[in-house]
């Protein structure tokens, strides 16, 4: 499972990784990318980290890594990268999920939360989301599935194939079924 590194909280990932007890690497060059077998998009500062994936030669092996089946992961400016559009001007995202999203869309860092999500397909009940500058999902294409959605049905976890979104950070918490979850995904025959 690699966890791309550029910026961000790839470190947490990693934790969460390791405690649900699978294997992780950092993903900074090409070589490692393709060393991977799933890739974990974390969160950080979108219009950073499209700078670096832009310096860092990543964009177009990241995009043919998804297309090429293998599965991807964003959370929070890892979704933001997913989405086929922004409704903002920047950054560029990568375009691989048919979703809407606008950045910072609950509000600044103080407007900060959490919330129970009851999430399709996960048993042991709620899973607690915290959600900090996160995006909204506007919108959602043909063949993205809704997987948890606030009380007001805005939707913060989708899947579409080989693509997993999520709006909040499942690794600052100490609930690994994202996690899991997302390698029982990895590890499925499909992909």
């Amino acid at each position: 499972m690699g966890v791309l590194a550029l910026q961000g909280d790839f470190a947490e990932h990693q934790d969460m990784l390791a405690a649900a007890g699978v294997p992780s690497c950092q993903v900074r060059t090409v070589a490692e990318l393709e060393a991977c077998g799933a890739l974990i998009i974390p969160g950080g500062e979108s219009t950073t980290m499209a700078k670096l994936m832009d310096a860092y030669g990543l964009r177009s092996p990241l995009m043919a890594f998804a297309r090429g089946g293998r599965p991807v992961w964003g959370t929070c400016a890892g979704l933001i990268m997913l989405a086929a559009r922004l409704e903002e001007d920047r950054p560029a995202p990568l375009g691989l999920m048919d979703i809407t999203v606008r950045r910072n869309g609950y509000g600044r860092q103080v407007d900060s939360f959490s919330a129970p999500l009851n999430v399709k397909g996960m048993v042991g009940g709620p899973f607690h989301a915290v959600f900090i500058r996160a995006p909204v999902i506007t919108a959602v294409g043909q063949g993205v599935e809704v997987l948890a959605a606030l009380e007001d049905g805005s939707p913060v976890a989708v899947r579409a194939g080989n693509l997993l979104a999520t709006s909040f950070h499942p690794e600052l918490t100490r609930d690994a079924r994202f996690h899991v979850a997302f390698w029982e995904m990895a590890a499925a025959p499909s992909h």
